[in-house]
């Protein structure tokens, strides 16, 4: 259901809740700021489209999403993807793998797949989101410490290579500013309780800036000429056959991580305000998002946790928080952007690095590795190196395939095909009939399981007049197992043994009827109880 209908028929529109949840809007438009102008920055976009994303996106998911407490927006998280897609299409390029992931997450939210993003597993989501912190972390050195790198290199570790052959020629000036900015960030959550920290440092880093000039210190002004007083215009990009097909891949990876994000964002505010999300209408409202956003001079956006849980925090109990939020980002352009000239990239790296820190997630990386199954701690490590040094869509799609295949060697590992031991009322095993075999097939009977029945029966095919196959524990079974029963039953058919089926449940039942099985094994060699079956073996 759309969270603002639900929000609407839980009284949350009432005037009790317009102050809070007003506050709430305004503080995170607040924290927002600083945000959304050094994710556009590291980007490679102008800090003027990060707040254009923010306001388009914001609205967008509060009026259509499917949790009343989510802030959208541009995210750290995008960062690596977004700047490989500027890089090599530009901003317009961009704008149109937005748009198109957009209408992927409409796809996804209306085939109601949003329950399936939730089974990517947690090493995996652990290993890109830490390798991603990485790359903003390294990328972030140029802005931090006034660098000069040479350019070339598209890897990881050639721009790494070149970043630290240009640190000879670090700027002072910058690297001093920027490690007082960082220190304002870690120190001023203490001292200033109700005032976000990445608005204290980069109010003191401008005002330093502003007041003394330092030579040489890149700031918004001096990069990108600063942010214009206007708001978004209606500018859709131009669509050609040829741009959707090249980036078909980078809408897929943005689509697929802003899902990721929007969903983990919601289950958190749920965990927070105890509150009950709905996943398909979530990636509805992230979709309609992704679509509007590049059409107001915009880029990617997704649920944003941080700020989501900033309106938690402070209050928050309906949409109004994001369409405040949307509000507050409004009036400081229409304000405040002159001052913009004056924020010093060196401050907005910093915040970028305590962002990069609270993603790495290092604690949990670091428990993984000490307490997870080796298969797991493999998977975690595979997904980090490849984000890194390879491709973040490479890196996700080998992580769940690895996953997938080590899930399926277990789930086959723990089917057991056993020799059914049959028992008295007194507990004493029951005597079978001559030539009479039971086995009874524990667990899933899938492609990955059939080697152990094939196994078995060949070694005691010889010796058997009858064979009872015990069906009970078998909750489903697919068309390799299919497969296996058919051959079983035309081997017994030739070799002149009797195949019984027991205790087979109404699921399996109905596949193994489908298929024409149980016609070729025969109504009476059907039991619905395995004891009526060795019952009517005896009097025969």
């Amino acid at each position: 259901m759309i969270a603002l209908l639900e929000a609407r028929q839980a009284g949350l529109w009432g005037r009790a809740h317009w102050a809070r949840n007003l506050v709430a809007g305004l503080i995170v438009g607040v924290v927002a700021l600083p945000l959304a102008l050094a994710f556009a920055i590291a980007s490679g976009v102008k800090p003027e489209h990060g707040l254009y994303t923010a306001i388009v996106a914001s609205l967008a998911v509060s009026l259509f999403g499917g949790t009343r407490l989510q802030i959208a927006g541009p995210t750290g998280a995008f960062v690596v993807i977004l700047a490989g897609v500027t890089a090599k299409y530009g901003f317009a390029g961009l704008q149109v793998a937005t748009l198109m992931a957009g209408c992927i997450l409409l796809a996804l939210g209306l085939a109601r797949l949003g329950t399936v993003i939730k089974y990517i597993p947690y090493p995996v989501i652990t290993g890109f989101t830490s390798g991603i912190a990485l790359i903003i972390f390294i990328g972030q050195w140029r802005d931090f410490f006034g660098l000069h790198p040479v350019a070339g290199g598209e890897h990881f570790h050639e721009k790494l290579q070149q970043l630290i052959l240009a640190f000879p020629g670090l700027h002072l000036t910058t690297t001093a500013l920027a490690c007082f900015s960082l220190a304002v960030l870690l120190i001023s959550p203490r001292i200033f309780k109700r005032i976000p920290a990445p608005l204290v440092a980069m109010s003191l880093a401008t005002a330093l800036q502003a007041f003394f000039d330092f030579d040489g210190v890149a700031t918004i002004g001096s990069a990108f000429g600063g942010i214009p007083q206007s708001l978004p215009s209606f500018s859709p990009p131009d669509l050609s056959f040829a741009d959707i097909m090249r980036l078909v891949g980078p809408a897929f990876t943005i689509a697929l991580l802003g899902a990721i994000e929007s969903l983990l964002s919601a289950v958190v505010a749920d965990g927070m305000a105890g509150t009950r999300h709905d996943p398909n209408q979530e990636l509805i409202g992230q979709g309609v998002a992704n679509v509007l956003a590049p059409l107001f001079g915009g880029f990617a956006a997704t649920g944003a946790i941080a700020r989501t849980a900033t309106g938690i925090r402070n209050g928050a109990t309906s949409p109004l928080t994001g369409i405040t939020h949307a509000l507050t980002l409004v009036l400081i352009i229409v304000l405040l952007a002159p001052l913009a000239t004056y924020i010093p990239l060196c401050a907005l790296a910093a915040i970028l690095f305590v962002v990069a820190w609270n993603m790495s997630e290092l604690p949990h990386f670091l428990r993984l590795l000490r307490t997870a199954p080796r298969s797991d701690v493999l998977i975690l490590l595979i997904t980090f190196g490849l984000t890194v040094f390879g491709d973040l869509v490479i890196a996700v799609n080998v992580g769940v395939i690895l996953s997938s295949l080590l899930f399926m060697r277990r789930m086959a590992q723990s089917v057991e095909v056993v020799e059914h031991p049959l028992a008295d009322e007194a507990g004493d095993s029951k005597q079978l009939p001559p030539g009479v075999v039971v086995y009874r097939i524990d667990g899933p009977f899938f492609f990955g399981a059939v080697e152990k029945l094939e196994g078995i029966l060949q070694s005691i095919q010889s010796r058997m007049q009858v064979l009872v196959l015990h069906l009970g524990n078998v909750p489903f079974i697919d068309a390799t197992g299919l497969r296996v029963l058919t051959e079983l039953q035309n081997n017994c058919r030739k070799r002149g043994t009797r195949l019984i089926l027991t205790e087979m449940r109404a699921n399996v039942f109905g596949k193994l009827q489908r298929t024409g099985l149980i016609a070729e094994v025969g109504a009476d060699n059907v039991f619905e109880r395995v004891d009526d079956c060795l019952a009517r073996l005896a009097e025969s």
